[in-house]
């Protein structure tokens, strides 16, 4: 059977599956709490290939909450261009609703190496070359089993272990959906034709296959994504330098001479989505919760979101203050942010089809996105600052995040980087008495709001908006448990 480690509640509080970018966050937003964590990773290195290129706004509106938008800065390249929505060339609309209306440029080998310097910084262990083989939970917590026998305890266990989970699998979670119908080739190499003639190639493809390119990555490497011939029987099995060769004369006409290869992938566009996102003290998080085609650039962003929504509860359970069901309003809440994204991806996909019925309807859709507020609440999907949680009936702001302002004494997301509740007091009059382990009071005043008071969550939504001091009072217990003292 193994020997089992960690026995019991005082050893490790949380297992975290996966050492991915929803993996990562996690752990980090774990550890800010102290709540002992260990990441179990199947792989005994990072990965070398990059699969995403960059944040969107609400993933940049995080990492600024916690005090990461530097670093990611530094390590990326800001943009402010059109094209997100099924590649439809239409600039993004003016005064989008944050203070960060780019997106950020940045691979995902340098997202994970942050994430993972963040987590460990703050006392994460990373354990790479340990995969799971099994689990089981009792009331106290959940059993894993590694592949070499060891087995280890903990209070909680997250399946952050991707598309192919295995911890969705052993927990016999049903993942419904559509199989992969339109596969794409993926990989970093070098060409062996000038880069003008790439450009003038790519951009003559490119005005009727969208789900083709070849860009530049530096040192002479080109990443390129071209459609596959059908679709593979084992999308695990990567694809052949010749395969590429053949499908770019397919495609383009030509090779591009490519050769020496970093590393070479394929993808499909299947869509599916775990009916439940827990079972007893085992959660699911990112794309072991939920796979869709990568239009758009929504997957690595999503799933950093899933880990923002779910972290600060499960410290709550782990140190004892969670009101009842607020570990279930993890799936209430972000089950259908994940729907929604898989409704949107599927869109895009038919709309780049090079049949002549989805050319017309994305003809179509090219116009209505010159309407502002069509381009809008796409983009605003996209980018996820559209989001908006169901807290009941109240102000508009009510279930939304709240963007970072511009407040007499500094910034809001200046002020949330320690992960706890936040209560911004215009009034001066209100009180967090019998919560202050859990919630700050600022009291100050912004030009940017105006509403005499708001209290959010760890994650930034908005959990109440009024100036009231008993109605406050019954606003604190549902997200902030009893109080103490």
């Amino acid at each position: 059977m193994g020997v089992l480690v960690n026995d019991g509640i005082n050893g490790i509080d949380v297992i975290v599956v996966g050492a991915g970018p929803t993996g990562l966050m996690l752990a980090g937003e774990l550890r800010l709490h102290g709540v002992n964590v260990l990441v179990l990773e199947k792989e005994a290195e990072p990965a070398a290939f990059v699969r995403a290129l960059g944040l969107h706004v609400r993933s940049i509106e995080v990492m600024d909450q916690r005090g990461l938008l530097e670093q990611f800065l530094a390590n990326g390249k800001q943009y402010r261009v059109g094209g997100f929505f099924a590649a439809i060339d239409v600039p993004w609309p003016e005064r989008m609703d944050t203070a960060h209306g780019y997106v950020l440029g940045i691979p995902q080998t340098t997202t994970d190496r942050l994430l993972a310097e963040r987590a460990v910084e703050l006392g994460a262990e990373i354990r790479r070359g340990c995969e799971l083989a099994g689990l089981s939970q009792d009331e106290d917590g959940v059993t894993a089993e590694l592949a070499d026998g060891t087995r280890l305890r903990s209070r909680y266990l997250v399946g952050c272990d991707g598309g192919r989970s295995t911890v969705r699998k052993l927990l016999g979670v049903g993942f419904p959906g559509e199989a992969t119908r339109v596969e794409t080739l993926l990989g970093a190499m070098e060409v062996g034709v000038p880069p003008e003639t790439v450009t003038a190639v790519v951009t003559e493809v490119r005005k009727t296959q969208k789900l083709f390119g070849l860009g530049p990555m530096g040192d002479g490497v080109y990443r390129v994504v071209v459609p596959a011939e059908g679709v593979s029987e084992d999308r695990s099995v990567a694809p052949t330098l010749e395969e590429f060769r053949k499908q770019l004369r397919a495609v383009a006409g030509t090779d591009f001479g490519v050769h020496s290869p970093r590393w070479l992938s394929r993808f499909g566009d299947a869509t599916r989505q775990a009916e439940r996102y827990r079972v007893g003290r085992v959660l699911l998080a990112g794309d072991a919760a939920h796979i869709h085609p990568p239009t758009g650039g929504q997957g690595l962003n999503i799933g950093i979101q899933d880990a923002f929504n779910l972290g600060w509860k499960l410290v709550a359970e782990v140190r004892g203050w969670a009101p009842e069901g607020l570990l279930d309003s993890y799936h209430t809440e972000r089950h259908p942010v994940a729907a929604d994204v898989l409704h949107n991806t599927r869109a895009q996909m038919e709309l780049l089809s090079t049949e002549p019925g989805p050319q017309a309807l994305r003809r179509l859709l090219s116009q209505l996105m010159e309407f502002e507020d069509v381009n809008r609440y796409l983009i605003e999907k996209i980018t996820a600052i559209g989001v908006r949680y169901d807290f009941g009936d109240g102000h508009e702001l009510l279930g939304r995040r709240l963007r970072d302002i511009t407040l007499k004494r500094g910034r809001l997301y200046e002020l949330m980087r320690g992960g706890r509740g936040l209560l911004l007091d215009q009034t001066g009059r209100l009180s967090v008495e019998g919560w202050a382990d859990r919630v700050d009071h600022v009291v100050d005043v912004s030009e940017e709001l105006d509403l005499p008071a708001v209290l959010l969550r760890p994650d930034g939504h908005v959990a109440w908006v009024g100036e009231d001091q008993q109605d406050l009072l019954s606003g604190l217990p549902k997200w902030f448990g009893a109080p103490v003292g």
